[in-house]
């Protein structure tokens, strides 16, 4: 009675069925920005949305010109001129990416994901019939891209190279160098870049977009979510960019699929210009708090040197390296019922590897600084037992 591509495994995991049974004290995997204590200003947002073009519905397939010269400017704010033309509107980055294989793939192509990543690929390609095959990022004090193994992973049916920059949960950019190279396959390139305003380190290898591509296909993906902390807003874009032929006929196929669809709502696209400003002073608490727990984090972690922080460069994230005397589960397990502390396990994100955890960095601090005290203790009181 129903499509294969909705199954799905009802059944709940060990970790889900303890966070249903003892909710945490303690939460360093929370993410979702409106429930972080950020300087939202309630009456400005709403005043946004004062605006008489909000009681008309004109439809565009690509959305309302006002949203996209918005972000227009917005991405224009580096060295790279953005236009309004090449931009379409989505409700939300996982239905960008639905266009987007709707719009590269048939039944059965490929895409190249990366691994470890962001955990809804696989269902977001599933319900468009795409399969994802994954290529590997390295880690050797600062991540990289497996080009070796993302090469020997393009098939007759690869249809195009994924990536998200920076990283989730990595924090890792894109490096000039590694671009050049994925250029060289003749794949469009999809780069989900939500979190690339959140820089944490600098870096002059790195990219801060793949619209600094010199001649591939490229689609560049953001979002109100991230941006200006407001995912309940549900508005996202596409930029597309490339060789003006190639351009000229996605930008067309684009407008048929978004126009079966139109789902963005007039409101939040005339109110967008307006969000967009406001969003800079959220942006910048988001910043400095992403930035104050890291740097927390850091001289925490120097205390116990059992565990290891990764290099991270941006984004919401840190992944913690814990001793391999049992697995990211029973970690994750152990903190939560002993110490009500919740984070998330690496293999969430498909870490290849054992152990890891993911700490969202958009913790507020008070919470941040007990929570990882409390897991420091609990792994300290571990290996002490066993050297016991």
């Amino acid at each position: 009675m129903f499509s294969k591509r909705s199954d799905h495994d009802p059944r709940k995991n060990r970790i889900s069925l303890a966070l249903a049974a003892q909710p945490p004290e303690l939460d360093l995997t929370e993410s979702n920005p409106t429930r972080t204590e950020l300087p939202y200003q309630p009456q400005q947002l709403l005043a946004a949305f004062d605006n008489p073009a909000l009681q008309r519905y004109e439809p565009d397939p690509h959305g309302a010109l006002c949203a996209r010269e918005a972000v227009a400017r917005q991405l224009s704010r580096g060295a790279l001129s953005v236009s309004a033309e090449q931009i379409t509107l989505a409700s939300g980055t996982s239905e960008a990416y639905a266009y987007l294989f709707k719009l590269l793939c048939d039944p059965g192509d490929e895409v190249l994901v990366p691994e470890p990543s962001y955990p809804l690929f696989s269902d977001l390609s599933r319900l468009e019939h795409v399969r994802t095959r994954s290529y590997p990022l390295h880690y050797d004090g600062e991540w990289h891209i497996g080009l070796g193994e993302l090469a020997a992973s393009i098939t007759q049916s690869t249809r195009a190279i994924l990536i998200v920059n920076p990283n989730n949960p990595t924090g890792s950019y894109l490096k000039r160098d590694e671009l050049r190279e994925l250029e060289r396959y003749g794949l469009p390139l999809i780069s989900d870049e939500v979190f690339s305003e959140y820089v944490l380190r600098d870096d002059p290898n790195r990219i801060s977009t793949a619209r600094q591509s010199a001649g591939a296909c490229v689609f560049t993906l953001g979002g109100l979510s991230k941006l200006v902390g407001l995912p309940q807003w549900k508005l996202a874009w596409i930029y597309a960019h490339g060789p003006a032929d190639w351009l000229e006929q996605a930008r067309e196929r684009l407008a048929l699929i978004a126009d079966t669809y139109l789902s963005v709502a007039t409101p939040t696209q005339h109110a967008l210009p307006k969000l967009l400003e406001l969003g800079a002073e959220v942006r910048e608490a988001i910043h400095v708090r992403l930035r104050r727990n890291l740097a927390a984090l850091t001289r925490a972690v120097a205390g116990e040197p059992a565990v290891s922080l990764l290099d991270v460069e941006g984004g919401f994230y840190a992944t913690l390296r814990l001793p391999r005397i049992q697995s990211e589960e029973e970690w994750v397990l152990e903190l939560l019922q002993q110490d009500s502390v919740y984070v998330q396990p690496g293999f969430f994100f498909d870490f290849r590897e054992e152990a890891y955890v993911v700490l969202s960095l958009l913790t507020p601090e008070a919470q941040f600084d007990a929570g990882v005290a409390r897991m420091l203790q609990r792994i300290a009181a571990k290996l002490s037992g066993r050297r016991g």
